[in-house]
């Protein structure tokens, strides 16, 4: 390819011969001269083309070439594929695998100091802010409800002490002192508010809304998937009738989310059982932050390679970063062209692609700084409580990105506007 030229900019010809020089294996003549090309054509690889790649009048003893005088797919792989082999400097070598520096981050270290030592303040008044604008249910008959936004405030915040719910009762007396709770639920109320399928929408909509602040900052997101324990072992029928090592082995739920690689702020998620695949989960992801971002980029790794997955980012007028596995066939029988234009993208312009891939490095580090300030396994005995305890985690996590960013980009949350 040229330099660094879309897909969509290559004739059928130059495409053809992407396939011929990834696929296929050409020989050079002794004297550097010639190059001979199996034909695409005749069966069993025994027929070969001779080419002449000169810069001025390349010659190809193929018919296409015969009745054009034109350069043909054959001429187009032997350039391809000497195009590749030179370095920048004019040696001749064959790179067998590509290696790319490791890239740190500098660190703001006073915005950081100044955000870690004021992050509780600012948590309570930012996770009040965001909670009152989720409206009231309406209740018409049983016993009066505690307000939705105080529970919704006591179980994030919960979750943010880490501790137990009893000792939390104390941080929960301090937030209604300052106004952030109007009544004080029991302990045991939290608890049942967990197990309340109800919570699980408000909270992905505050989700949502947590990181809209950060609107004008994120056009690049990455992708992935990680587990979270529980206090739950495998079914004892499970490890008796069908694998005796599962004996031993807790439950956990999947959490699947997509971030900014600049803030790590968590844009959409979906929380599955364990054995839910990562793919299906992309589109969601992909469709929930199109709703609230410009997004110039998706990176994702390669469980999320398909043909549905690389065109939803398109949709979204967005480059798909998503690598090709060793056995991704080129010719895949599909009437989407994408499949074929971006696998040959991403085998001749792979220095080009692996610096944007390597930005996927960024959900790897959310999900490290949602494990290691909040837990990395859930409390909650029941199914519905462990999803909502989840979803908490990633809230707590987006506001404590908020703070981050207030002192460092000097952000100022807004919530709830139009």
């Amino acid at each position: 390819m040229k330099g660094k030229a879309h897909m969509t900019d290559m004739t059928e010809r130059e495409l053809k011969a992407l396939q011929i020089a990834a696929k296929a294996k050409l020989q050079r003549s002794d004297d550097g001269y010639r190059w001979f090309v199996p034909s695409q054509t005749h069966k069993g690889g025994d027929h070969y083309y001779t080419v002449k790649p000169d810069p001025t009048h390349p010659h190809c003893t193929c018919p296409d070439f015969e009745s054009r005088k034109l350069r043909c797919k054959h001429i187009f792989a032997v350039e391809y594929t000497i195009e590749r082999e030179q370095t920048s400097d004019g040696q001749t070598v064959v790179t067998e695998t590509l290696r790319i520096s490791q890239k740190t981050y500098s660190q703001d270290w006073p915005s950081y100091n100044k955000a870690q030592t004021h992050e509780k303040e600012h948590f309570q008044k930012l996770l009040h802010e965001l909670c009152k604008g989720i409206g009231e249910p309406s209740q018409t008959i049983g016993r009066p409800r505690m307000p939705l936004d105080d529970m919704i405030f006591s179980a994030a915040f919960k979750v943010y002490s880490t501790v137990s719910a009893r000792r939390f009762m104390c941080d929960l007396r301090d937030a209604h002192g300052k106004g952030y709770v109007s009544r004080v639920p029991a302990y045991n109320t939290i608890f049942k508010y967990f197990e309340n399928d109800l919570l699980t929408p408000y909270l992905q909509v505050l989700i949502e809304e947590s990181a809209l602040p950060l609107q004008t900052v994120e056009s690049k997101f990455a992708v992935d998937s990680s587990g979270f324990s529980t206090s739950r072992f495998i079914q004892w029928v499970q490890a008796k009738h069908h694998n005796p090592k599962l004996l031993e082995a807790r439950d956990w739920v999947k959490v699947h989310l997509m971030c900014g690689v600049q803030t790590n702020i968590v844009t959409a998620v979906e929380i599955t059982d364990r054995f839910a695949g990562d793919s299906p989960q992309f589109k969601p992801l992909v469709q929930t932050t199109g709703r609230n971002f410009t997004m110039a980029e998706v990176i994702a790794d390669k469980a999320y390679l398909s043909v549905d997955n690389l065109q939803t980012v398109v949709d979204h007028h967005a480059m798909p970063y998503i690598p090709y596995k060793a056995n991704s066939d080129p010719d895949k029988r599909t009437p989407n062209p994408i499949w074929r234009r971006m696998y040959y993208y991403f085998c001749y312009n792979q220095e080009w692609f692996m610096q944007h891939y390597h930005k996927r490095s960024n959900v790897e580090s959310t999900f490290s700084m949602i494990k290691a300030k909040f837990g990395d396994s859930l409390r909650s005995k029941t199914k519905t409580a462990q999803v909502n305890e989840a979803l908490c985690k990633i809230l707590c996590h987006n506001l404590c990105c908020l703070i981050q960013s207030m002192y460092e980009l000097d952000i100022k949350p807004d919530f709830w506007q139009e």
